[in-house]
Order: C-alpha cells, then structure tokens, then sequence
C-alpha cells in the first residue's frame, strides 16, 4: 500500500504545472554592510568564501564551516544564492542536517541545486523515505528537477526496494531527455540489476552512446548479484574488447564470480592479467583474490599470496581466516589469530565471526569464554554476526545457558539471532524449545526466512509432530521458500522422520533443483526406513544425473546393500568409491560400510584402505560375529600395534577361548 501511495502522488505531482509560490526566506538587508561596500567587492568576497566553503565539506571541519557562515551574515551577502547553496551543501555533507534545514528555507528554493543537496543529503544518510518527501515537495513546489537529482531519486527508490516508483521516474526521466546521462542511466542500471530487473538493465546499458568503465561495472555487478555468472563472464569479454579498460573495481566484481563458480583455470589467468597491469597489489583486487583462491580450495597459493602482500590491512587477515575455517582447517585459522593479534592489528566484529567458529570445532568452554572476555575487554561491537557465532559456539559446547544469556541480553533481536537459537536447540536435542522460540518469533511479527524454516524442520522430525511439518510445508509454500535446495532437503528429511515416506518421496520428485544434500537426505531416509533397493536406485540416479556424490551418498548407499545381504550391490558401490575423488584416501566411516559389505569376503591382505584403531575394532567385531578366527588374530595384533594401552582389547581374547581360539 505504502508503495501504491509513493507511485500515485508522484502522477499526481507531474501534472501540476502552474503552481506557483512566493520564496520562504529571511531578509538579511536590516544587517548593516560595511562602509564602502561594493558590488563588485560584494561578488568577489562571495566567491572567496564559496572556495573556503568547497574545503569545508567535511564532518572534521564543521567548525569553520560555520565560521565561514557567519562571515556571510556579518558582510550582509547571505541573500547570494550560489554561496547560499554552498553552505547549505556544507552543512549536508558535514552531516549537520538541523543546520541545512534552517540554512535551506532561508534560500530560493525555484530552482534545483537546493533540493538536490537535501535529497542527496538524506539518501547519504539512509534516510531515504525524507529523501523522496522531498523529491515530492519539489514537484509540488513547481521546481523542475535537472539531471543532478534524478541519481539520488534513483537511489531512494533502490533503498526502499520500490522498483515501481524508479520505473515511473525512469518515465520522467526520458521526457525530460537525462536517460542518456551516463550518471543517470548507470543509477537506473543500478537499480534494475539490484532488484532482478536485469533485462531492464541490459536493455538500457545498450542504448548508452557513451560507455565509462564505471557504467560497464554497474552492467557487471548487476548480473553478480543476479548469480548470472554467464553473463557476467560475457560482459566482461566484451567490456576486454571495446575501448574502455577494466579498472580495479572491474577485476574485482569478476574474481568473485570465479570464486562463487569456483572457476580456479579462469581466476589464475585473471591473476597474471593482474600481475601484468600492475593491479595485484591493489587492496580490494588482492583480498578478492585472497578469497577466490580460498574459495576454491587453494590455501597454498592464497597463502602464497598472503605473505608476498606488501599492505595487508583487516579486511586481508579477515579473508585469510574465513579462507582456513571454510576448508576445515581450524588449527591454522586460530594460530593467523594469535599471528594477527602478536602484528598489533585489532580485531573487529567480522574477525571474531570468521574466527569462532574454528573454535567450536573443538568445543572448548575455556576458549570461548576467554574469547567473549577479549570481545567485552576491548569494546569490540556486537553485531549481529557476532552474536550468532557466540551463540553458537556455546551450544556446540552443550553450554545453553550461556547462549540464552547472550540471547537475552540482546536489546535488538532479530530473524538471524533467532534462527541461531532454533538450530542450537535442535542440535542439543531441545526440541520444543526451538518450537518455542519460532513461535516467539512470529508473535513478534517478525518474518522467518528460508534458513529459520530449514532449522526449525527437524525439531518437527525431532518430535515427530507431522501436524505442525506439514503447516510448516504450507507456509514455506505459501511464501516460495520452497526453491531453495536445502529447504527442500530439510522437508524431505522430517516426512521421512515422521514415518511418511511417501510424502518425503511426492516432494523429491517435484524439486526442479536437487543438490547432493538433497539426494543424500532421501537415500539416507530410504535406508533407514526398509527401503534398501529404493535407496540404491536412488544414489544410481543420482550418479548418472552428473551430481557430485560425496561420503554420505556412499556411507548411505552401502548400508543399503548391507540391509539387503547385497554383495553386487556392494561391488557396484564399491567402484564408485573408486572413481571418485577419494581412491583409497577413505575415511573411517565409509571403510565401516565397505565392511559390512564385505563382511563375508574379506581376506587379511586386502585391505587397501587408511585403518585407524576404531576401523580394526570394527573389523574384530565382524570376525567374531562369523568365526573368522584368522582375521580375529590379525585384528588383534594391528589393534595391540595401534593402540598397546587399550584394555578392551585385553579382554577381548578371554572371552575367544571357549571358541577353540588359542591366545
């Protein structure tokens, strides 16, 4: 309703031609003018200040910003209008907004430039509702609007996430001529490529005579935030093949494009270009860099990169961090802290977001409340981000009451702490807690996202209260959330749990797009629920579908072929374990299926496999079951080998002698 009003005032504002009003200000001519005063003096007195005044737009220099003010009243040229402006200007880039108010009506407001500072001024701000009442007034006011108004219009309107109103002012624009304005048009490019009017965009971008290099990266930020990598890799051919070279801001948008497609052949020849342009160095083109390589699972060369910077700042060391936690390497993201800290650089809020959760890895309360000590200790601001990793770290070490301390001492709570507290109660097994705060949470009129209702799924599957899933399946519905693949999972998931296997099975069917999480979460379901050959089915569907199976498609699909006695199936599995990107570098976990695939068929030197002390246990545990008495003495002695200190596996050999086992 709010942006139906903002769209019909505007109509309305444009039809008005003939309004007309006297100007609102004071007069100054009861100040008295020094003796022999000029004219002429007069003009040249005001464009000294208006240069002082160009020097004075700065928060730091309010001061004499408003020293250079009262020069004006004292020498009686306040009614000048280009150095009224100026100081107007003054006051709204300082930030000093009661003092652009008064300064604003005290000048003729027929013309543009004083409306513009004040539109600029608050969209700065944020305050971009204030922003378009004054766009209005000035329609209202009969002031035609210029070119150099319509950009911070624009950008209001993008604010406010009001595509309606930027496309009637986009009419506006064009009967007034300014759409070929590069200014102008790379605003309405803006804003079309931010709210998915991307076509919009594109089909203004190209009827731009004259391309800059920032309207070629307004195009190509654009398709970036639309996740249009074709595009954007497109763009940026183009934009390599017009006149216009690519800038700082350019290499950067499309190192993140790598980065997300993880596009490692293409980001390395990028980086050589860089090299050759001298840009490397540049801050934001080397932590963008930084994290393409950390993205794309090469740590040696954003190492590499990292120690050959000659300017590392915070945003660096935060994306060196990000870099290890993302790749599990929780060791070395907590020794670049301490390196950080030792450097003399001071954390921020960003840091420690990056940063807890390799602390949570290992589950350590002394390290947690010894990192919100340094947090309070040294005022480092509690952001949003902030608080969800402290929440969470204190779950993941079973400490709820310090999370719920967090959490209530929290004075602006919001969707995403919220979701936090839902996913630590699931994961400590509170269940009917988290329900409790997703329902504190639509009392407070706040709007779940498709993260909140992911986490809050398996509290349903926890509890299997299928009633409330399913009203669940129905908001997400409702509100299209359901696009999202890991939601999708997560409904898969509590239909299964709560024994509606067929319903899990409707679901899966309908999704367009399927993940391996997706695929994993079915075959999963279908194994542990008497459902072998459905699973099995499944994970080949998954394989010929091209999706990228990982350990838990595997570990899933063999325990299927165990349920069944299967050994083909098992063969058959087997050999996408050796195709994939393990070879015989496989984990514990997947050995133990390999295992009761084979349960049978094992021979002592077959095992090609990495074994540690649980893997050999297991292994023992098998033998026994089918007096394999061979395998049992190997076991053994590998289990000795491994782990001498071990008790369990003293008794073990007792209990073997009535079996005709010589120990």
């Amino acid at each position: 309703m709010y942006q139906k009003n903002l769209c019909s005032i505007h109509k309305r504002l444009l039809h008005i031609t003939s309004f007309k009003s006297k100007s609102i200000y004071i007069n100054c001519t009861n100040i008295p003018k020094p003796v022999g005063f000029s004219p002429y003096t007069e003009e040249a007195l005001a464009v000294q200040l208006a240069s002082i005044l160009q020097a004075c737009a700065d928060p730091s220099v309010l001061l004499q910003g408003r020293q250079v003010h009262a020069q004006t009243i004292v020498n009686g040229i306040c009614k000048n209008s280009v150095l009224g402006t100026k100081i107007l200007g003054m006051y709204v880039l300082c930030g000093s907004f009661m003092d652009a108010k008064n300064m604003f009506y005290l000048l003729e407001l027929w013309y543009a430039a004083p409306w513009n500072f004040m539109i600029r001024g608050f969209s700065m701000m944020g305050w971009f509702d204030f922003a378009l009442l004054f766009y209005f007034k000035m329609l209202g006011y009969g002031t035609s609007p210029d070119k150099y108004t319509f950009p911070y219009v624009i950008k209001a309107c993008g604010g406010l996430n009001n595509v309606n109103l930027g496309k009637l002012v986009h009419d506006t624009i064009q009967v007034m001529g300014f759409e070929m304005d590069v200014f102008v048009g790379s605003s309405l490019i803006k804003l079309y490529g931010e709210n998915n009017c991307i076509d919009n965009a594109r089909c203004l971008f190209d009827k731009m005579p004259q391309k800059d290099c920032v309207l070629w990266n307004v195009m190509l930020n654009g398709y970036v935030k639309n996740r249009d990598s074709d595009n954007a890799m497109g763009m940026f051919r183009e934009m390599m093949n017009s006149e216009t070279k690519p800038n700082s801001v350019t290499f950067a948008c499309i190192l993140s494009v790598c980065a997300s497609e993880a596009m490692i052949s293409f980001g390395t020849q990028l980086h050589g270009l860089l090299v050759r342009c001298g840009l490397e160095m540049v801050s934001p083109v080397a932590n963008t860099l930084l994290a393409m390589y950390s993205k794309c699972q090469c740590l040696f060369d954003a190492r590499k990169l990292f120690s050959t910077m000659s300017r590392t700042d915070l945003v660096t060391w935060n994306g060196m961090i990000a870099g290890y936690v993302q790749n599990g390497l929780m060791g070395e993201a907590l020794y670049l802290f301490r390196e950080m800290i030792s450097a003399g650089l001071k954390p921020d809020s960003i840091t420690f977001s990056s940063f807890l959760p390799s602390v949570s890895e290992s589950a350590s309360l002394k390290q947690c409340k010894e990192i919100q000590g340094y947090i309070i200790k040294h005022g480092v601001p509690l952001d949003v981000f902030l608080k969800c990793a402290l929440i969470d770290i204190y779950f993941k070490c079973r400490n709820v009451a310090m999370a719920l301390k967090i959490f209530n001492q929290s004075t602006a709570l919001d969707v995403v702490v919220c979701t936090a507290m839902v996913s630590g109660f699931v994961l400590n097994g509170m269940n009917r807690d988290a329900l409790e705060i997703f329902r504190w949470l639509l009392q407070e009129k706040m709007r779940p996202n498709s993260v909140t209702l992911a986490s809050v799924l398996p509290a349903c599957a926890g509890l299997a209260a299928l009633k409330l899933g399913k009203e669940l399946h129905g908001y997400i519905l409702k509100h299209r959330h359901d696009r999202r693949c890991y939601v999708g999972s997560a409904i898969t998931d509590m239909y299964a749990k709560c024994g509606r296997l067929d319903l899990a099975f409707e679901f899966f069917r309908r999704m367009n797009d399927k993940d391996a999480v997706s695929w994993n979460s079915m075959i999963t379901s279908c194994s542990q629920n008497g459902k072998p050959e459905e699973a099995i089915d499944l994970f080949r569907q998954m394989a010929m579908r091209g999706t990228k199976y990982d350990c838990v498609s595997i570990s899933a699909a063999l325990s299927a072929s165990a349920n069944l006695s299967a050994l083909h199936y098992g063969k058959e599995i087997h050999g996408f374990m050796m195709r994939g990107v393990w070879g015989y570098g496989l984990d514990g976990a997947l050995c133990l299926h390999t295992l009761f695939v084979y349960m049978t068929k094992v021979k002592s030197k077959s095992v090609q496999f990495h074994m540690n002390a649980g893997v050999w246990g297991t292994y023992l545990g098998v033998a026994l079951v089918h007096d394999n008495f061979v395998l049992v003495k190997w076991c053994i002695k590998e289990n000795f080998d491994m782990d001498p200190h071990n008790a369990g596996y003293n008794v073990l050999p007792t209990d073997l002698l009535p079996k005709g086992l010589c120990y």
